[in-house]
């Protein structure tokens, strides 16, 4: 009984340590989420407005620019791959990573050809192990993206997609990311980047909303020209900041239920070492009456 209850006592002791260390990260992101979360709010209607800028040039001109013309054959694909550096943070990369490959799969049965930019070590590792190639990895500072990543991310995939097909290059662009909807809800998400689909900027005004108007100088190919560089550095860095804020929320939530857990643990193993505890002081008291009523009878 004794070598029991010490086993119990260290489990006891091992989920106590477990507790502070997933409490304290629990803290950590939701100190975190509230930043992730303001930088989001503040991308995003930068982001909006770029491509309802674009969106109006593209429509209301006729030209026809590199990077709003559908190829008459798209024979490869980009996938730009979205998850974090660091784990313990429940399915955040796994949901992604299923979700890109639904998507490969998808593009492949169309009969193109898939290559990979990931971005984050989990993303990373999960190709290494696979030992699948990938064109670019970005790892660090995936929970607080700058933008300087983003604009390299974002001239590395419009360079691959400006750059012929027998040169490697490739023809359209998807991006998959966790879109942050909540603090309990962050969902997969693909867009594709490229050749941009013109929607935007054709759409009806509502009620109290006025669309604007453009005039173009000097001309609306140089005016693409200058736009659309900027318009894949801000959906990209809009989509690191949402993978961002979906990572802390996520890690937030599974520090949590992992703090429940071993609170659970706690006080499964303190019943059980409360019950060894009582067998052994009933099995000693057993065997000092035993030993007594032996020693009445021998006399």
């Amino acid at each position: 009984m004794g070598a029991q209850l010490r086993v119990y006592r260290q489990k006891i002791r091992s989920a106590q340590t477990t507790k502070k260390i997933t409490r304290a990260m629990e803290l950590i992101s939701a100190s975190r989420i509230q930043k992730a979360q303001a930088r989001v709010m503040q991308s995003t209607p930068y982001s909006r407005a770029i491509t309802r800028a674009v969106s109006a040039v593209a429509t209301y001109s006729n030209v026809s620019h590199v990077l709003t013309t559908e190829p008459e054959q798209i024979r490869r694909a980009a996938i730009v791959i979205l998850t974090s550096d660091r784990g313990l943070a429940g399915a955040f990369s796994s949901q992604v990573l299923r979700e890109s490959e639904q998507l490969a799969e998808l593009l492949r049965e169309q009969g193109k050809e898939v290559v990979y930019f990931l971005v984050g070590r989990k993303a990373n590792a999960y190709f290494s192990f696979r030992q699948r190639p990938a064109e670019r990895v970005w790892t660090g500072g995936t929970d607080q993206p700058v933008f300087e990543t983003a604009q390299e991310i974002a001239n590395t995939v419009l360079e691959s997609f400006l750059r012929d097909y027998t040169d490697g290059g490739v023809d359209e662009i998807h991006v998959v990311y966790n879109r942050f909807v909540s603090m309990v809800s962050q969902v997969p998400h693909v867009v594709r980047m490229l050749p941009l689909e013109v929607v935007e900027g054709v759409d009806e005004p509502g009620e109290n909303e006025v669309l604007p108007l453009y005039e173009f100088e000097p001309e609306a190919d140089k005016v693409l020209d200058a736009l659309l560089p900027v318009y894949i550095e801000s959906r990209i860095f809009n989509a690191m900041l949402q993978s961002a804020a979906s990572e802390h929320a996520s890690r937030q939530r599974a520090m949590k239920s992992a703090s429940d857990n071993a609170d659970k643990l706690i006080r499964d193993y303190t019943r059980l070492a409360n019950n060894a505890r009582q067998s052994e002081i009933t099995q000693q008291i057993s065997e000092i009456v035993g030993g007594a009523d032996a020693l009445s009878s021998a006399k």
